[in-house]
């Protein structure tokens, strides 16, 4: 995800690791993670994994940018 975040932001991340998480079953189910992006910026992602018969992958469902390690990581 890293790739396709680092273009739509139009900027480069010295890191991008992930530091918590949590999960929301769907129809398939969202993953919502905070990253640690370097330089005391972090970001929460919300990526869509469908469920395996319908043969496709993960997919960045959403992110907000601007978070500190002290946000709480909730579902959006």
């Amino acid at each position: 995800m890293k790739p396709e975040i680092e273009q739509k932001e139009n900027k480069s991340y010295p890191i991008f690791s992930a530091v918590e998480y949590k999960t929301q079953v769907v129809a398939g189910t969202n993953y919502f993670i905070k990253v640690d992006a370097g330089q005391g910026e972090f970001m929460h992602l919300r990526i869509f994994k469908p469920l395996p018969q319908s043969s496709e992958g993960p997919s960045l469902s959403s992110y907000q940018t601007g978070k500190t390690a002290s946000d709480p990581l909730n579902y959006f």
